[in-house]
């Protein structure tokens, strides 16, 4: 059995053919080609050859945009923000309380393709989230409607929005009980709706095949490769494993986080706590302004005219590095990126990657992929993140394994994502091209 994973994304698509070991078999990539994504995909498959199955994911079409609609900031909407990160979308929207026509235009105006709508504990208030859905029932807005707040209004709420002909995808509640969050299975409603909703209103493709072939969005199968690494490294260690994987983009910088926990009397990995949080300032490029700004506030000193070359890299987006002075910036903004981002990454989620902080982590990008020498890179990292990377080994994923490894993992070949990952337990290569 060989399988070929595709990560289907806005600018290229990009596949990896897996043997049954977990070898690597191929790397390729294609431009993606809208409005018919497969002819990119037939590409790929071309120069990789015939595989057993094929497992895809998606961010083409701008991925997943999601609106949140909670009760309050601080505690339903915040446990809903969470939620939609961790399910791999972009949170393009967040409104709190009571809707009024004004919140609506808003949310409209925003045009997220799923409204996650959530609100009280169980067995708490109902008022806000049964007005929410009325609003929403009413509301000129034809996406659907991930319903996951107080289990006991949820069958008046769902009746209501029914009532007019809203796609409805009802979950337990994110916020059981206070300060419990609970994400698995309104993430899991989110990547049901990607699929049967999202995926195929794209004008990505004209037929089903492209919509059939899609598991779900990009950003969730890497989640799901970053626990696994998490728990694969917990086995092999009979300790609690942490990893932490920063990709820095164009325009966003994410960041996952992974933790496992180890029943040392019976020798099981429990399943890891998972996070992503989306830095939309934070970039090499459209958002290189951003770095430059929030790492003044951090004090977090910049080379001599690092402004002037972030506000170049931000009116010229596809700048490709061309000499090593561009190559040095670059390398510049992405290492004030990654410390501003985990810095925030910590925050969001307490600073809860174990009393050892991480044990791997993986740099992402391909600023990242294309460096010469990461040694100064890595120094720097380990001086600004202190105690967080004390343990740890730094890697970069230079074939983008983590998202193959999160298809193989949902499509249940857990050995053969298990084998695939070994490679990313390596220190980096400072040498590497």
């Amino acid at each position: 059995m060989t399988v070929l994973c595709l990560d289907v994304g806005s600018t290229w698509t990009k596949g990896v053919l897996v043997a049954p070991s977990g070898a690597v078999l191929g790397v390729a990539q294609h431009r993606t080609t809208p409005p018919e994504v497969l002819d990119g995909v037939a590409a790929v498959t071309a120069s990789l050859g015939a595989a057993t199955e094929v497992l895809a994911c998606s961010s083409a079409g701008g991925g997943l945009r999601l609106a949140v609609v909670g009760q309050e900031r601080l505690v339903s909407a915040e446990a809903g923000y969470r939620v939609a990160l961790s399910a791999g979308a972009k949170v393009v929207h967040v409104t709190t309380g009571s809707l009024a026509p004004a919140d609506v235009r808003s949310l409209r105006a925003a045009a997220p393709d799923v409204v996650l709508l959530v609100g009280g504990t169980d067995g708490g208030d109902e008022k806000v989230l049964l007005h929410n859905a009325s609003r929403l029932a009413s509301a000129r807005l034809a996406v659907p409607i991930v319903l996951a707040g107080n289990i006991e209004a949820q069958p008046a709420a769902l009746a209501t929005l029914s009532a007019t002909g809203r796609r409805v995808v009802p979950a337990a509640n994110v916020l059981p009980d206070v300060g419990e969050l609970a994400p698995g299975p309104a993430r899991a409603a989110i990547r049901e709706v990607f699929l049967r909703h999202v995926i195929g209103g794209k004008g990505l493709s004209r037929g089903p095949r492209f919509r059939r072939m899609v598991r779900t969005v990009t950003p969730d199968a890497v989640l799901s490769g970053v626990s696994r690494l998490a728990g694969v490294l917990a086995a092999q260690h009979d300790q609690p494993g942490a990893v932490l994987v920063v990709d820095v983009g164009g325009a966003t910088t994410d960041v996952y986080s992974a933790v496992s926990t180890v029943d040392v009397s019976v020798h099981a990995v429990a399943l890891p706590a998972d996070r992503r949080t989306v830095e939309g300032d934070l970039g090499m490029r459209a958002s290189a302004p951003g770095v430059v700004a929030e790492a003044a506030v951090e004090r977090l000193a910049g080379s001599p005219g690092l402004a002037a070359h972030a506000t170049h890299r931000h009116e010229h987006v596809g700048l490709v590095p061309s000499t090593v002075d561009d190559q040095e910036v670059d390398l510049e903004i992405a290492q004030l990126a990654v410390i501003l981002a985990v810095r925030r990454h910590l925050r969001m989620v307490d600073g809860q990657l174990g009393p050892h902080g991480a044990g791997v982590l993986i740099l992402s990008g391909g600023v990242f992929r294309h460096a010469t020498d990461l040694t100064t890179f890595e120094a720097t990292l380990r001086e600004h993140l202190g105690p967080v990377l004390r343990n740890a080994l730094v890697t970069v994923d230079r074939q983008g394994l983590l998202g193959p490894a999160g298809l193989l993992t949902q499509a249940d070949h857990p050995d053969v994502a298990n084998a695939l990952l070994s490679t990313l337990h390596a220190p980096v290569d400072h040498s590497a091209g």
